[in-house]
């Protein structure tokens, strides 16, 4: 073997190593492998490129991606990234920050995860977050895991049919495998969970907690009026699926008098990017703090007085006692939950209302128009804010066809046969009605 710049030993050093192993060669390695499971051709690798040569190649295959602009939600929404974040994000002592354990060389890290998690309390309401977790459908499944273990002895969890499918199969993947039975809340004509549903439910007994979102998959913005104290009554526990952009204009889940809120930071300015790296949040009020999952960063003092920052209450993690950790998640999607705090940071409470506002107005004209094209017919009458479902009276599939032809993603279809659209701030007027113009011209020719 050849020594390359690039590898830290030498000739020399793998001589000694492989002498003080007592093998005189690296073959010697896999002695015990098996002579016809060992390749001896000639590796097929490329020839190796120079650096423009390879963006070359690269924006080669970029080019055979269509760019769509997006009318579409189900829980990953087109959002304005302010381009100050992905500058911020990857300056050197945020990028290669690993875990941190030992805090005296890792404040900057704990820091911007202490606010990180002071900002998800202030959207929320909540006064505990943790870290922040893998993405939204983990962070539900763990809050589902957190309420069986706060109520002990209890094996069912009710989970509202209105949550997003993909954070349905997490769930419901985690309970198959803890012995979790869950049972579903049908929703009312309004398309919001049935609180007749749970209250029936709720009587039937054994409930360690209840799953409702806070705007749901048809884009509704749902009353959970009575909800908590149906459950607080039972001894369960409330978790709320939030989306966090929408937090900043509806009522928090602790006004609504809720234990528990996730969800996915998505939604906080991290692009769609086919889905994912996203950010789970996850927070709680205080009495449930030692059986929530993942890292949480308190703010202490050191020996000088001055304010620092340390990994806290570990003794619920299973890096300190596996036997008794409230979950084997002990990663945190740290980056991401940067992104989001300076995210936060840059837009403030006022750019919040502002996205929001004009998400709204821009998905209540695109309703009203689509509506005015005779393609379509409500479903529900209820309250939304930047997504929505309507009836289609064409064929849904024909029309995603015609949309994606005219460089639209738009019409997702639901498990009724229903058909979304969503609407954010970056979407502008002349879009939108082009969107409009290409459903009607096929009313037109139909």
């Amino acid at each position: 073997m050849g020594t390359f710049s690039y590898f830290p030993h030498t000739d020399e050093d793998i001589r000694v190593m492989l002498e003080r192993i007592g093998v005189s060669s690296l073959d010697d390695l896999y002695s015990d492998v098996p002579a016809e499971f060992i390749y001896k051709g000639e590796y097929d690798l490329p020839d190796a490129m120079s650096e423009q040569e390879v963006r070359d190649f690269f924006n080669f295959l970029a080019s055979h991606n269509t760019p769509l602009t997006v009318f579409a939600g189900a829980g990953a929404y087109d959002h304005y990234t302010p381009s100050v974040i992905s500058y911020l994000t990857q300056r050197s002592e945020f990028i290669t920050a690993y875990t941190p354990y030992q805090a005296e060389i890792s404040q900057g890290t704990l820091r911007y995860i202490f606010e990180y998690q002071s900002m998800i309390c202030s959207l929320t309401g909540m006064d505990i977050s943790n870290a922040s977790m893998y993405d939204g459908a983990t962070a539900a499944a763990e809050a589902m895991m957190m309420a069986m273990a706060s109520t002990k002895k209890k094996t069912r969890v009710l989970v509202s049919s209105t949550l997003l499918p993909n954070v349905v199969k997490v769930i419901e993947t985690y309970a198959k495998f803890h012995g979790v039975v869950i049972d579903f809340l049908p929703y009312d004509a309004k398309g919001q969970t049935s609180f007749e549903a749970l209250k029936a439910e709720l009587a039937k007994g054994d409930v360690a907690g209840v799953i409702v979102p806070s705007v749901n998959r048809f884009g509704i913005i749902e009353d959970l009026k009575g909800f908590a104290d149906e459950i607080h009554a039972v001894k369960g526990i409330a978790i709320e699926y939030c989306d966090p952009s929408a937090l900043a204009v509806v009522k928090t889940p602790a006004e609504w008098g809720f234990d528990v809120a996730v969800g996915d930071g998505q939604s906080l300015g991290i692009p769609l990017s086919y889905g994912g790296p996203y950010v789970g949040f996850m927070a709680c009020r205080k009495e449930y703090v030692r059986k929530l999952p993942g890292r949480i960063v308190g703010q202490t003092v050191d020996h000088e007085g001055k304010r620092c920052y340390v990994l806290t209450l570990q003794a619920r993690e299973q890096h300190i006692r596996r036997e008794k950790a409230t979950s084997n998640i002990c990663s945190n999607e740290s980056l991401m939950a940067l992104w989001v705090t300076i995210y936060l940071s840059v837009m403030g409470p006022e750019g919040m209302k502002k996205v929001n506002e004009l998400s709204c107005k821009g998905a209540h004209y695109l309703y009203r128009e689509l509506l005015s094209t005779g393609a379509f017919e409500p479903v529900f009458d209820a309250p939304f804010l930047k997504e929505f479902v309507l009836k289609p009276l064409v064929d849904p599939k024909l029309l995603q066809e015609k949309l994606l032809a005219q460089g639209f993603f738009g019409a997702l279809l639901t498990e009724e046969g229903y058909v979304s659209f969503c609407v954010t701030e970056k979407r502008t007027k002349e879009e939108v009605d082009a969107l409009v113009d290409v459903v009607r011209e096929m009313v037109t020719k139909a």
